[in-house]
């Protein structure tokens, strides 16, 4: 039950990561979202806007402490955790 439950914190996480790059690429950028990362990819911030996009996961953190699901949030930092390590890959690698 409780592995469970960090999974879909984690579920959560990626996917609240992915909607602020998303969100992020379409309203500070006057391309389209899949130039925006292309060129992203090409100056090399693509790290940076996933970081950015990463801001997400605090509401969704906080929801779940709030809320008083602590195996969710546990998720939720697990993902953040995860998407901090592979932006430092693409960063440094």
């Amino acid at each position: 039950m409780i592995k469970r439950e960090v999974i879909i914190g984690l579920i959560v996480g990626i996917l609240a990561n992915l909607l602020g790059v998303f969100l992020y690429l379409t309203f500070f950028s006057d391309e389209g979202f899949m130039e925006s990362l292309r060129i992203a990819k090409a100056n090399d911030f693509l790290g940076k806007i996933i970081s950015i996009g990463a801001i997400l996961n605090l509401v969704a953190f906080f929801i779940f402490i709030r809320n008083k699901q602590d195996y969710r949030a546990r998720g939720v930092l697990l993902a953040t955790v995860l998407i901090a390590l592979g932006t430092f890959l693409i960063k440094f690698i």
